[in-house]
């Protein structure tokens, strides 16, 4: 995802993938802005950063079992998962729970980040 910042009379183009921020291009703003919401609001890295893409019919979706934090995620996008693999490590009330795949498949996208704090039923992980 693509958000323009303006901080201190400059813009930032900034793009956010799970995990991490990049800083495309930066413009001085010749006019003072006007004072709106933001159009970006600084996310915690505590935080998931991502939102799931277009989630086709035939996807399996993983949602969170139980609120907690993301340890540790053990697969990538484009990867190859069978029935009962770890996804990922998510810590609820002090206890280690790993998240497994329930079906066969392609790993299409890890909505989460490491540290990120869950609620029950956030999107964790598509499964293609």
């Amino acid at each position: 995802m693509i958000y323009v910042v303006t901080i201190n009379d400059k813009e930032y183009e900034v793009e956010v993938e799970v995990g991490k921020a990049n800083i495309i291009k930066t413009t001085v703003v010749t006019a003072p802005a006007a004072p709106a919401v933001p159009a970006a609001i600084p996310v915690p890295a505590s935080v998931p950063v991502s939102q799931p893409a277009a989630i086709a019919s035939d996807s399996e979706i993983v949602k969170a079992p139980m609120p907690g934090t993301i340890l540790d995620i053990k697969v990538q996008p484009g990867q190859m998962i069978k029935k009962g693999d770890v996804l990922l490590i998510l810590e609820a009330m002090k206890m280690e729970n790993e998240i497994l795949a329930s079906v066969d498949g392609v790993v299409k996208q890890v909505v989460v980040a490491k540290n990120a704090s869950v609620s029950t039923g956030d999107v964790l992980v598509v499964i293609q």
